[in-house]
């Protein structure tokens, strides 16, 4: 049963963040389509930070604690759309998160995340920004309650850049990270953790 729910839970976060997508992109009349071949606009950052699951925080039992470190793609869909507080843009991200795990054992862990953000570009020196999705993660450590080296992973989180200079900007972000097989092996303790990361753009 607890493997349906993992699934369900799962699969309705996705459709939530779809259905903010297509919503805000069919209330903005102006919103402008990005040829998915005009790369001018993407850009790489390199986040470093914390990370630690929480026992107790849903079924989540052992404390885990990583050092971050993930470089980040972006790739613009949606050009500027909206007016007002809510003006903004829509991206696609592509992340390869390296976790250097430091308790209970001494390893690592190495997913690739596929997100979608909105980032809000009232003003031009900050800017929040909302970003969610997921991908597979493989886990090298010996973490007990974790049946399954081969895992599935989601998030959601805000973010906010700022211009450092006219070529650089430096990011700070909160994010919810889940960690489980799905019930594919036992056991199947998932990890419910926070992490929180700093980047700088390239």
């Amino acid at each position: 049963m607890k493997k349906y729910m993992l699934f369900l839970r799962s699969l309705s976060f996705l459709c939530a963040f779809a259905v903010i997508l297509l919503l805000s992109r069919g209330m903005a009349n102006a919103a402008e389509l990005v040829d998915p071949f005009d790369f001018s606009q993407d850009g790489w950052v390199v986040f470093g930070g914390y990370g630690q699951s929480v026992p107790g925080w849903g079924e989540t039992e052992e404390r885990v604690k990583t050092l971050e470190l993930i470089p980040r793609y972006s790739h613009r869909i949606i050009a500027e759309m909206g007016s007002g507080w809510y003006r903004g843009f829509h991206s696609i991200l592509l992340e390869v998160p390296l976790s250097l795990v430091l308790s209970p054992d001494e390893s690592a862990m190495l997913a690739i995340n596929f997100l979608g953000a909105y980032t809000f570009t009232a003003d031009s020196i900050w800017q929040p920004y909302l970003f969610g999705g997921g991908g597979p993660v493989y886990n090298f450590a010996d973490i007990s309650g974790m049946g399954a080296d081969l895992n599935g992973n989601y998030q959601f989180g805000i973010g906010l850049e700022y211009a450092w200079t006219e070529n650089r900007k430096l990011l700070i972000e909160s994010r919810y990270h889940h960690i489980s097989n799905n019930g594919s092996e036992e056991a199947n303790d998932p990890l419910n953790a926070y992490k929180f990361l700093v980047g700088v753009t390239f």
